[in-house]
């Protein structure tokens, strides 16, 4: 069996465009749903799997979001400055890997929720296989997803393996986490990229797999996401 994974990265340095938000606006992984922010959901979830170090990337109000957490017990938590230069989401995780550490690791987007009626973190923890995968991504069905008006990410496989979208839709959506190894850095640009270019350097090779939530995945990246996860929490499902 593989050694249990206990070391993670926070994706929080984007520039909340989305959210349209005045300059007084918290940094969106701030946002609060339900009386508690975006990040401490996350977080405790992160720790509630494991979790001993999480690495939190920071550029936009990087201050608001380090002063946020400055009395939080728990997990060791480490930042990794974006702040001369934003770096995207695959430069950030790269320039973040002396932090993290040389074992395969967890990779969430700040600004994610979502429901579950079974442990997706520690089914992603127990399913990653470095032999076989670059990249084990969560999953969201399209039927089961809350503020998305997309048309779905991936197609799967039987055997879990993960292709883009060959139709108009696809049944899936990238639910924003995932584990990767350190291996797939390698043969990747230096500054800014996308993690995109992981994903499809590990799908042409085969080495791309997917996890499904059991649950509801909510879009909150938008006003009206957030409003649509209000009621979604408030309907009494759990977070």
């Amino acid at each position: 069996m593989s050694a249990p994974i206990t070391h993670a990265m926070v994706l929080a340095a984007g520039l909340g465009t989305r959210m349209r938000a005045r300059a007084e606006d918290p940094p969106k992984p701030l946002t609060e749903i339900a009386g508690r922010t975006l990040l401490d959901r996350l977080l405790d979830r992160l720790e509630h799997a494991g979790m001993t170090r999480i690495v939190i990337n920071l550029h936009h109000k990087a201050e608001r979001i380090s002063d946020h957490l400055a009395q939080r017990d728990g997990a060791e938590i480490v930042y990794s400055d974006e702040r001369t230069e934003l770096l995207e989401t695959g430069g950030g995780v790269k320039k973040a890997l002396p932090l993290l550490g040389p074992d395969p690791f967890l990779v969430c987007n700040g600004d994610i929720l979502w429901q579950e009626n079974a442990d997706i973190l520690a089914a992603l923890s127990a399913g990653f296989d470095a032999a076989r995968m670059d990249a084990l991504l969560m999953l969201a069905p399209l039927s089961a997803c809350t503020g998305y008006d997309g048309q779905g990410d991936f197609d799967q496989h039987a055997d879990g393996r993960l292709t883009r979208r060959q139709g108009e839709q696809a049944p899936f959506v990238f639910g924003g986490v995932q584990v990767l190894s350190p291996a797939a850095f390698e043969a990747t640009p230096n500054g800014a990229f996308s993690l995109n270019h992981i994903y499809d350097s590990a799908a042409a090779t085969g080495r791309l797999y997917g996890e499904v939530l059991d649950g509801r995945w909510m879009h909150v990246g938008t006003p009206e996401g957030v409003h649509a996860a209000q009621e979604v929490l408030a309907s009494g499902l759990s977070n």
